[in-house]
């Protein structure tokens, strides 16, 4: 049965996330829709990351089995042609029997923005966390390192989604300005093996923290060993959180 690895990239303010709900919006269900009308057939399909509402995509990773024999180009043209203005299809492969983006996933990557200014962002609103205070990104730096590694981070899943362990390696956590052009940018990336359920927000809200001054860098390691929810910081809100990239085991390209 043909398999294919699909790239996804998409606007998440006005979708309900990313997995299909009765009545609602959502990333899946347009995904769904668009293969449906292209090839007449229903799918079941796995994705890398069940972002939440608001939250975006540029390289969210989904995996089909199909019975259609149409070629990638053209399952590429066809599903732009039907999918909403806010998602864009930016790579078909053919790809390995048993691919499963979930399982084949051994990186993500996320970014989140912050408008660091007394004034309100106006065009890129939807994709930033606007914090008018100013926020010591140095102190951020010194918080952020201590939780590069592997660590248990209980203290960072939101209620909701449990999971077997809350163990997981986070291999870089990286914190820089906007540049010249973006002086009131604040950008954090962090890259893992996996996150918990809101586990990138609850990071963010927590940095927040010490880069207002309300708490010490040091703080971050009391966080870690608490294990309790209740020790971090608030969740940031969605909208300035980005899955940027996802590193899978194998390469799935079958040549041929």
């Amino acid at each position: 049965m043909p398999t294919f690895k699909l790239t996804l990239a998409y606007d998440g303010t006005h979708f309900s996330g990313w997995q299909a709900q009765p009545g609602q919006r959502t990333i899946q269900g347009a995904l769904r829709d668009a293969w449906q009308e292209i090839t007449g057939e229903a799918v079941r399909m796995t994705a890398t990351s069940r972002t939440d509402a608001g939250v975006h995509a540029l390289g969210q990773i989904v995996g089909i089995e199909t019975q259609s024999q149409l070629p990638p180009e053209q399952l590429l043209r066809g599903l732009n042609a039907k999918l909403p203005d806010d998602v864009v299809l930016r790579s078909v492969e053919s790809a390995a029997e048993g691919f499963h983006a979930t399982h084949d996933a051994v990186e993500k990557r996320y970014r989140y923005q912050l408008h660091n200014d007394r004034r309100r962002p106006l065009f890129d609103r939807h994709l930033v966390w606007h914090i008018p205070k100013p926020l010591d990104v140095e102190a951020m730096q010194r918080a952020g390192r201590l939780l590069v590694g592997k660590h248990d981070f209980a203290s960072f899943q939101s209620t909701g989604s449990p999971r077997d362990s809350t163990v997981r390696t986070i291999t870089s956590l990286d914190i820089g300005l906007g540049g010249d052009d973006e002086p009131a940018r604040i950008w954090i990336e962090v890259c893992g093996d996996g996150f918990l359920y809101n586990m990138a927000r609850n990071i963010v809200g927590t940095l927040i923290d010490v880069g207002a001054g309300r708490r010490p860098a040091e703080w971050m390691s009391e966080v870690l060993a608490a294990l309790d929810r209740k020790a971090a910081g608030q969740t940031a809100p969605p909208q300035g959180l980005t899955l940027m990239e996802v590193t899978m085991e194998v390469t799935m390209q079958v040549k041929g």
